[in-house]
C-alpha cells in the first residue's frame, strides 16, 4: 500500500497524518539566508536593549549569533529608531556580521518604511499598522468595512512597494491579542479573525505583485496559535498561497513554563511538518532562545528519513480524515471508577519503581508531604495520581488518595489489594485468573489494535489503556490509535506514555543548550509528544518515562503541560512578554517579583507587559495585567479594562493585588 497517496489530505493543514511530511513552500530571500523551500527551518530572536544604544544593539545581536540566531529582529517603534538600523547594520558589518535583520514594526508606517531601505526584512502586524485598534467601533457595514479596506490598501501599498524595490522581505504577522476593530467585529477574537486579518494583507501584496512574505498567527495560549496555523494553512491551500510560516507562542514566559508553553505550541505544529522559522519567546536573556528552538527544530532535521513501520489497515485510510475534522474536540470517554476519563482532568502518574521505599519521605518529589509527628500527608494541587511501582513493595503505609499501580503477577500476589491496581501486557489481561473489581490498567501499542488478541480483549467498565509507542515518529503513531478509537466507537479511558532513553538529550555537537540540557530537553520533547495529543483532545492522563530525569523534574512537567494545554489548572499562569527595547522596566526582575507575590492564585492568569505594544490586545485572555507606561510608569488591567493608569512602579504591584482582592479572587498564602 503506497501510504503517502493513501493518507494525503489535499486541501487540509497536514499533508500526512501517519508520516513526517514538511509542507513545501515557496522560497523567501532575506539577505543571505533563504527561508521555506528546501532549506532548514532557521532560528531567529529579538534584541532587547534600545535600539537607539548602537553598541548595546551590535553586542547583543553578536552574542545571539553566537548562541545560533540565523536572523535578528530589533524593534522600530518611530522613525529614528529606523534610521539607527543602518548604523547597527554598518557596525555589524565592520565586526564581520552580515546576519540579516528584521525591523520590528507596531502603528507606524512611515518607521516601516524608512527600515525597509535598510534592513533585509520588515515584520508588520496586520492589527495596527494600518487598521484601528481602540476598541470604540465594533459594528461596521458592509460598506464601511470595505471602504476600511481600501484605506488600508492606500496606507500600506508604499511599503509594499519600497519592499519590492529594494528586494526586502516581509512578515506580516497576526497576533491573537492585536485584532483590529474592523476583524473583531466580524469574527471576534477568533483563530478565523487571525487568519483574515492576515489574509487581507496578503492579498493586498499579490495585488501588487510582492510574493516576498512570511506568515505568523502568534497567541499567548497554545491551543488558539496551533488552530490559527492550520486553519491558515488550509485557507492558503485553497487560494493557490505556501508562503512559509514564522511559528512562536508569544509572551510564553520563563524557564519550565516558557520552554513547555512554547513546545506545545511549535512542537506540535512542526510534527504536522508546518513552520520555517521558529523563534522561542521567553522572558530570558535573547541569547538563550536560540538554543531552545535549535532543541526543537533539531528533532525534524531527519525525520523525513523515518519511515513508520506500521501495517494501516483500508479501514484507516477511509477514517484518516476523521482526526482532521475533529481536531480540537474531545476524544469522548467513558469514567472509570469515579476516577480517570469521562469529564475527569487527565491524570498523572509517576514512576517509582526502582525507588528504595523504606521511607515515605520519597513520596516528597510527587506531591505528597509527610509529616510524622501527625503521621498524615498532605498534598497539593500538583500532587500526582497514579504512582507506578512495577514488583517494588513500599515498607510504609500510603496517602489514601494516590493509586498504586503495580506489574500484574505482583498485584496478584498482594493481600491487601486496596487502592491497588494491575498493570497487563495484552497477553495477560485476556488470560488472567482475577482482574481487579474496579480498575485495570492494560498497556498497548498501536498495532495491537490489528491484533488478534485485540478482538479477544474483554471490554469491560474497568479498563484503561496506556498507550505506548516504538515509533521515532510517535505523535502520528498514538494519533493514530485515537483515530481508531474514534471511528470504532471505543471509549475506554487513555493514558498516553512516553518513554525517552538518556541518548535522546545528549543530542549532536551545536545543540548549544544551556547547563540543564537534559532537562531542558525533557521538556521540550515531551511538551511536544503529549500536549499535541491533549491539545486535540487525545488522552486522560499522561506519563512521562525517563529514567535519566529526576522524578519531582518529571511531575513538574506533566503538570506544566496540562497547564499548558488548558487541560488542567494547577497553578498561576503569567503571560510575560520577551522584552524588547520598548520594554520601559526589567522584565525578568519584575516577573519574578510578580510570581513571587501571586504564585499561590490557581487559575489566575496574570499578563507582565513591558509596554503598550504588548499591552491590553497581546495579553489576549489575562484576568489581570501589569503595562509598562512609560518611565517608573505602570498601568494596571481587568481583563483589557484599564483599572488605573501612571502608577509609580514601586507601588503598582501592591495596587495590583488590591484589585485582586477587590475582585474577591485573592487568597492568603496557605
Amino acid at each position: 500500500m503506497d501510504l503517502t497517496k493513501k493518507l494525503t489530505l489535499p486541501g487540509k493543514y497536514c499533508e500526512s497524518l501517519t508520516h513526517y511530511k514538511r509542507w513545501l513552500t515557496r522560497e523567501v530571500q532575506i539577505g543571505d539566508v533563504p527561508m521555506g523551500g528546501t532549506h532548514p527551518i532557521r532560528i531567529q530572536s529579538m534584541t532587547t536593549v534600545d535600539t537607539m544604544d548602537t553598541k548595546g544593539s551590535v553586542e547583543q545581536t553578536l552574542r545571539m549569533v553566537e548562541a545560533g540566531c540565523e536572523y535578528v529582529r530589533i524593534t522600530a517603534p518611530s522613525i529614528k529608531e529606523a534610521q539607527n538600523l543602518a548604523e547597527i547594520k554598518k557596525e555589524l558589518l565592520k565586526r564581520g556580521c552580515k546576519v540579516p535583520l528584521v525591523a520590528d514594526i507596531h502603528f507606524t508606517p512611515n518607521a516601516a518604511e524608512v527600515a525597509a531601505r535598510i534592513v533585509e526584512k520588515v515584520r508588520v502586524n496586520p492589527g495596527n499598522y494600518a487598521d484601528k485598534k481602540k476598541f470604540d467601533q465594533l459594528t461596521y457595514t458592509d460598506a464601511a468595512y470595505q471602504a476600511e479596506l481600501e484605506r488600508i490598501y492606500t496606507k500600506f501599498a508604499p511599503l509594499v512597494k519600497i519592499c519590492k524595490e529594494y528586494g526586502t522581505a516581509m512578515r506580516i504577522g497576526t497576533n491573537h491579542g492585536s485584532l483590529s476593530d474592523r476583524i473583531m467585529s466580524h469574527y471576534g477574537d477568533t483563530p478565523e479573525g487571525m487568519v483574515e486579518s492576515a489574509l487581507e494583507f496578503i492579498r493586498i501584496c499579490e495585488d501588487l505583485h510582492y510574493y516576498n512574505l512570511v506568515i505568523s498567527m502568534k497567541s499567548s495560549n497554545p491551543q488558539v496559535m496551533v488552530q490559527a496555523y492550520r486553519l491558515l494553512v488550509e485557507k492558503m491551500v485553497a487560494e493557490g498561497m505556501n508562503y512559509p510560516l514564522h511559528l512562536g507562542v508569544t509572551e510564553a514566559g520563563d524557564g519550565e513554563d516558557g520552554r513547555i508553553k512554547s513546545a506545545v505550541g511549535i512542537g506540535t505544529l512542526l510534527e504536522d511538518g508546518l513552520g520555517d522559522t521558529v523563534r522561542v519567546s521567553l522572558t530570558e536573556e535573547p541569547e538563550l532562545e536560540a538554543p531552545v528552538a535549535r532543541a526543537l527544530v533539531n528533532r525534524y532535521v531527519k525525520r523525513a528519513e523515518q519511515v513508520l513501520e506500521i501495517n494501516y489497515s483500508q479501514e484507516i485510510v477511509t477514517n484518516s480524515k476523521l482526526i482532521v475534522e475533529n481536531l480540537g474536540s474531545r476524544h469522548e470517554t467513558k469514567e472509570v471508577n469515579a476516577f480517570i476519563g469521562g469529564s475527569m482532568v487527565p491524570r498523572v502518574v509517576a514512576d517509582l519503581s526502582n525507588k528504595r521505599l523504606i521511607d515515605p519521605m520519597v513520596l516528597k518529589d510527587i506531591g505528597y508531604i509527610y509529616d510524622p509527628l501527625l503521621d498524615k500527608y498532605h498534598m497539593g494541587d500538583q500532587s500526582v495520581d497514579f504512582v507506578f511501582f512495577g514488583d517494588n513493595l513500599p515498607s510504609f503505609t500510603m496517602p489514601g488518595n494516590l493509586k498504586q499501580v503495580y506489574n500484574f503477577a505482583t498485584w496478584l500476589g498482594l493481600t491487601n489489594k486496596e487502592n491497588a491496581h494491575p498493570l497487563y501486557t495484552l497477553h495477560d489481561y485476556i488470560n488472567a485468573s482475577e482482574r481487579d473489581t474496579n480498575l485495570n490498567l492494560v498497556r498497548i501499542f498501536h498495532d495491537d489494535l490489528e491484533s488478534e488478541a485485540f478482538e479477544n480483549l474483554p471490554m469491560d467498565q474497568t479498563l484503561v489503556f496506556v498507550l505506548e509507542t516504538r515509533q521515532l515518529h510517535g505523535m502520528a503513531d498514538q494519533r493514530e490509535f485515537f483515530v481508531k478509537l474514534r471511528s470504532w466507537g471505543l471509549e475506554m479511558p487513555v493514558i498516553v506514555k512516553r518513554s525517552y532513553d538518556p541518548v535522546e538529550f545528549s543530542g549532536p555537537v551545536g545543540d548549544m543548550m544551556s547547563p540543564e540540557e537534559p532537562i531542558s530537553k525533557l521538556q521540550l520533547y515531551a511538551a511536544t509528544d503529549l500536549g499535541g495529543l491533549l491539545i486535540d483532545g487525545m488522552g486522560n492522563g499522561i506519563w512521562i518515562d525517563a529514567a535519566s530525569i529526576p522524578i519531582d523534574k518529571l511531575a513538574s512537567a506533566s503538570f506544566a503541560i496540562l497547564q499548558a494545554t488548558r487541560s488542567r489548572i494547577s497553578k498561576t499562569e503569567y503571560i510575560s512578554c520577551p522584552s524588547c527595547g520598548r520594554t520601559l522596566f526589567d522584565l525578568q526582575e519584575t516577573t519574578q517579583m510578580i510570581r513571587s507575590r501571586t504564585n499561590h492564585l490557581k487559575g489566575l492568569k496574570i499578563a507582565i507587559m513591558g509596554c503598550i505594544v504588548n499591552g491590553p490586545g497581546e495579553m489576549a485572555d489575562a484576568d489581570y495585567g501589569y503595562v509598562g507606561a512609560g518611565p517608573d510608569r505602570v498601568t494596571l488591567y481587568r481583563g483589557k479594562e484599564v483599572v488605573k493608569k501612571n502608577v509609580q512602579s514601586a507601588d503598582a504591584l501592591n495596587e495590583l493585588i488590591e484589585i485582586i482582592r477587590a475582585d474577591g479572587n485573592w487568597v492568603e498564602f496557605a
